[in-house]
C-alpha cells in the first residue's frame, strides 16, 4: 500500500511538473512574440524619411499591439535620434492607447526643446479633454514659436479656461506677436493678434471690455475691427447692427456712452 501511495503521489508530482514546465514555455513564448513585435515596430519608426503609406502601417501596427507598444512609443518621443513626424505620430498614439493616464507625461514635453514636440503635447492634451495644464498653456502662449503660441491660444479656447482670460488679452502686448512692415518703422498685427482678440470675447473677459470699445472707434485698429466686433458681442451679449463698419462703430460708440458710470 505505502508503495503504491508513494507511486501515485510521484506520478501526481511529475504531472503537475509538466504543467508547471507548459505553462513556463507558454509564457516564454509570449514574452519572445512580444519582444519581436516591439522590435519590428521600432524598426518602421527607425525609417526617418516615411510615405504616408509607411506613416499609415506606422499608425495600424502601434495600435493593434496596443498597450505592448507603449515602450516603443515613449522610447521614440525621448530620443532624438527619430525623425519629427513619427516623434509627432507616437505622442498622439500613445494618448489614443493610454487615455488619460498618458497625460502626466505627455504634458511634459509641453517644455520640449523641439517645438515639434511643444506642438504635439498641445494637440494631444486637447485632444484628451486635458483641462488641468491651464498654467501650461497660458506660458506657451509666450512661446517662441508663432504656431506653438496658436496651439496653445486654441486650447485655452476650447478647453474654454476663463481663468486665463488675462494671459490672453496680454498677447496684444507681445512684440511677438508683431513683424516690422516694409518701411521698418511700423510694426504690424499678425493673425494671432485676431485670434487672441475674438478668443478674448469666446471667454467672455469683461475686463476687456472698456479697452475693447475705445479700439472700435480707432481707425487705426480697422485691421481688427471685425474681431474687436466679434468680441464684444460676445462679452455684452449685444448684437451690432448688420451693415457696414461705420454702422457698427456708431452702434458700439451709443452703447459705450449710455453704459458709462458717472
Amino acid at each position: 500500500m505505502k508503495l503504491g501511495h508513494l507511486f501515485v503521489t510521484l506520478l501526481l508530482l511529475s504531472m503537475s511538473m509538466d504543467s508547471y514546465g507548459s505553462i513556463d514555455s507558454k509564457k516564454n513564448k509570449s514574452q519572445l512574440e512580444r519582444a519581436s513585435a516591439e522590435k519590428t515596430l521600432l524598426r518602421l519608426y527607425e525609417n526617418n524619411n516615411p510615405s504616408k503609406t509607411q506613416l499609415l502601417e506606422i499608425k495600424k501596427q502601434s495600435l493593434e499591439l496596443g498597450g505592448k507598444a507603449v515602450p516603443v512609443l515613449i522610447e521614440v518621443m525621448k530620443s532624438g535620434k527619430f525623425a519629427d513626424k513619427n516623434r509627432w505620430i507616437a505622442t498622439f498614439l500613445l494618448g489614443k492607447i493610454m487615455g488619460e493616464k498618458s497625460a502626466p507625461f505627455i504634458a511634459k514635453f509641453t517644455e520640449h526643446p523641439s517645438w515639434i514636440m511643444r506642438m504635439a503635447s498641445l494637440k494631444t492634451l486637447l485632444a484628451l479633454n486635458q483641462e488641468k495644464y491651464g498654467d501650461r498653456y497660458a506660458a506657451l502662449l509666450k512661446d517662441n514659436s508663432f504656431i506653438v503660441r496658436l496651439q496653445a491660444l486654441e486650447n485655452i479656447r476650447h478647453l474654454n479656461l476663463a481663468n486665463y482670460s488675462a494671459n490672453v488679452w496680454a498677447m496684444l502686448y507681445d512684440k511677438k506677436n508683431y513683424y516690422a512692415s516694409k518701411d521698418s518703422k511700423t510694426s504690424k498685427r499678425t493673425n494671432l493678434i485676431k485670434e487672441a482678440i475674438k478668443v478674448v470675447g469666446d471667454l467672455k473677459f469683461t475686463k476687456a471690455q472698456e479697452a475693447l470699445l475705445k479700439m472700435s472707434a480707432n481707425k487705426k485698429y480697422s485691421d481688427i475691427f471685425q474681431e474687436i466686433d466679434y468680441s464684444l458681442e460676445k462679452i455684452t451679449g449685444k448684437k451690432s447692427p448688420a451693415g457696414n463698419v461705420e454702422a457698427k462703430r456708431i452702434f458700439w460708440k451709443n452703447f459705450g456712452i449710455s453704459n458709462t458710470v458717472i
